[in-house]
């Protein structure tokens, strides 16, 4: 079996049950799948590269005969379906959204970040999946909008007067429930547990987590009122005695330096006094509020790291509340996700195709592209000893191992049989990773660039040797 056949069984399990209404469309999404798996990148052209494959692929995404929704619920379905072996998976929610190119305003494309720069995309929220452990296991849901082209003649009191259902908070809370129903319908014996930054502490956001009866971290944006005598939230975490401390690694970023920070736990059960927006009825909201705060100092300039939780999990003692925050930090794999689909190896904001629609189909591919990638790195990492079979056909290994073996430095040993941590690492050499000096463990471009080599090498293997994972 050679990689393409690989990359196919993937596709077949993430695409092949599509409801696209004939037979011959779903087998065209399954091949297309395959091959952005082998060769990702932002454009039709720079993955099919013979002619009528990228005709096909065309026709294909500008079809009006496939419908966007079912290519997503396929993806989402294979995702639930990854989750039923799980007693918990993480589903980190977000916001993101793709800028794209629109030179002469004439695609659909609706408006993205400030009216005043004028940019144009598809705004998307995710809910990806993972292990306990962070490895990515799909995307539970998207749901996709455009905003309108022109900023809305709408006064501030009257956009703060529309229903929840009238305001992008609704697509949040369609995220949620959506992910919700897949892990009911495919894995009802898996519990989610959502994590979701600044942006998940909305009343209605809040409410609509409460409902689905999962459980959730959502860090605090706002200093609300609790029913205890002390009045808000961080008044009364104030009132706490330091619970614990622990270490905190925080890697370098344009407006943070790498350090490792002290940081401060204190915790509380604490009852929220919230005001349901659509029938003004007051509702208490029970959960533990958790405050880690930065305690040694901050370089000159940056302000100190300071986490305000709030989660359905009972911290018992100072234990679980670390528990909460260790899930909290693995909510970061979704930004990376989205590095990994917009730029950092899928590179779909390239994509030149000249409506929403077709954007949709092309960008749902590339995001479970780009899954299975951060999925390949974090499976290194977290389970490094586990076969490389895991991830890789025999074939794949085999060669893989082969070229190690011509590459390696004269003191470095090989080990009898490879396991995922040794075939992440060789593929990202492949694609130009240097051990210590790139900086950290292999990302998501090293490994697009060595398994798109690995590809060629197997392919190679295949055509000039009559290798097959049988031989």
């Amino acid at each position: 079996m050679s990689m393409a056949d690989q990359a196919q069984r993937w596709a077949e399990k993430t695409f092949g049950d599509a409801e696209l209404g004939d037979e011959r469309r779903t087998a065209r999404l399954v091949a297309m799948a395959a091959q952005v798996a082998r060769t990702p990148a932002g454009t039709v052209g720079q993955v099919f590269t013979e002619d009528a494959e990228r005709q096909g692929a065309y026709d294909f995404l500008e079809s009006g005969r496939v419908g966007v929704g079912a290519i997503l619920s396929a993806m989402t379905g294979a995702a639930a379906v990854a989750c039923a072996g799980e007693r918990r998976v993480l589903v980190a929610v977000d916001g993101s959204s793709l800028t794209l190119v629109d030179r002469n305003d004439s695609k659909d494309f609706g408006a993205i970040g400030d009216y005043a720069h004028g940019g144009r995309g598809i705004k998307v929220i995710s809910a990806l999946a993972m292990t306990e452990a962070g490895v990515p296991l799909g995307l539970l849901h998207q749901e996709w909008w455009s905003r309108p082209k022109d900023k809305p003649k709408v006064s501030e009191k009257k956009k703060r007067a529309r229903p929840v259902d009238e305001k992008e908070t609704q697509r949040w809370i369609d995220a949620i429930n959506g992910s919700v129903r897949e892990l009911r319908r495919q894995a009802p014996n898996t519990r989610a547990w959502f994590h979701i930054d600044r942006e998940g502490d909305s009343t209605p956001i809040l409410l609509a987590l409460k409902a689905t009866e999962q459980d959730f971290t959502v860090r605090g944006n706002w200093n609300r009122k609790v029913e205890q005598h002390l009045g808000t939230l961080r008044r009364k975490l104030a009132y706490s005695a330091q619970r614990g401390s622990y270490e905190l690694k925080l890697s370098g970023g344009p407006k943070r330096t790498a350090r490792t920070a002290t940081m401060s736990v204190c915790y509380e059960p604490v009852t929220l006094k919230l005001r349901d927006p659509e029938t003004g009825a007051r509702v208490a909201l029970n959960v533990t509020a958790i405050l880690a705060r930065e305690i040694s100092m901050a370089p000159k300039g940056e302000e100190r790291i300071d986490w305000l939780l709030l989660t359905t999990i009972a911290a018992n003692g100072i234990k679980d509340a670390l528990a909460v925050i260790d899930g909290y930090t693995k909510r970061w794999r979704i930004e990376e996700f989205h590095k990994t689909w917009k730029s950092g190896a899928c590179n779909v904001e390239e994509t030149q195709l000249r409506s929403v629609a077709a954007v949709q189909r092309w960008a749902t591919v590339s995001a479970a592209v780009a899954v299975r990638i951060e999925r390949l790195k974090y499976l290194s990492r977290t389970e490094p000893t586990l076969a490389a079979s895991v991830e890789l056909t025999p074939l794949e290994i085999r060669v893989l191992t082969a070229l190690k073996r011509k590459r390696r430095r004269k003191n470095e040993s090989m080990p009898d049989s490879a396991t995922i941590g040794d075939a992440t690492r060789w593929i990202a050499e492949l694609g130009g990773y240097t051990g210590k000096s790139s900086g950290g463990p292999p990302g998501a471009t090293v490994l697009r660039r060595g398994l798109e080599r690995l590809h060629i090498a197997v392919e190679a293997a295949v055509a000039l040797l009559g290798l097959d994972d049988d031989a």
